[in-house]
């Protein structure tokens, strides 16, 4: 499942296991400070296995597969913009990712400026003039290529480590 190679993604939704059966007492739920732990080792890994490009590009591809199945396995409002982006919302504050909203929307362009308060990634980093949040760029994309079936390009311009507040992307079709 794991060790063979491969051109293709084999990830399936059912690799994430019984984590009630797994974990009886400790549950679903862990510190952000190890869900960072593991993602900005890993990217430091492959930053020197291989460069800054490689790893972004990585982070985003890994944040796209990410979004499709979390699209495919939790979304039910699949027809309604508005229905879509409540359902995303509620998502994403109940599992603790972070507070979405959207600031502009131009439905028929398909053209998003959106936020992510308090977001998993990067909120309470110290500034660094980076925007960091390449896998979060990949899952909105993800998420959107489900909903719509077109693909998306979407571009992290605020950051919490550029010294904002919230993390904003810009959103548009490929």
């Amino acid at each position: 499942m794991f060790k063979e190679p491969r051109q293709e993604t084999l990830f399936e939704w059912q690799m994430l296991g019984d984590i009630a059966a797994g974990r009886p007492h400790l549950g679903s739920t862990t510190d952000v400070a190890v869900y960072r732990l593991m993602q900005f080792t890993l990217r430091d890994v492959i930053i020197q296995e291989f460069d800054p490009v490689t790893a972004d590009r990585l982070y985003y591809k890994a944040g796209e597969l990410a979004g499709k199945h979390f699209f495919r396995n939790l979304i039910t409002q699949r027809k309604d913009f508005p229905a879509f982006v409540k359902e995303l919302q509620e998502l994403l504050s109940t599992l603790k990712i972070g507070i979405l909203r959207i600031e502009k929307a131009d439905l028929e362009r398909l053209e998003f400026t959106m936020t992510v308060a308090e977001d998993l990634d990067c909120s309470g980093l110290p500034i660094s003039e980076e925007t960091i949040c390449t896998y979060d760029e990949g899952f909105i994309s993800g998420l959107l290529q489900e909903f719509t079936g077109r693909p998306f390009e979407v571009k992290e311009v605020d950051c919490w480590c550029s010294g904002d507040r919230v993390c904003r992307f810009d959103v548009r079709p490929a």
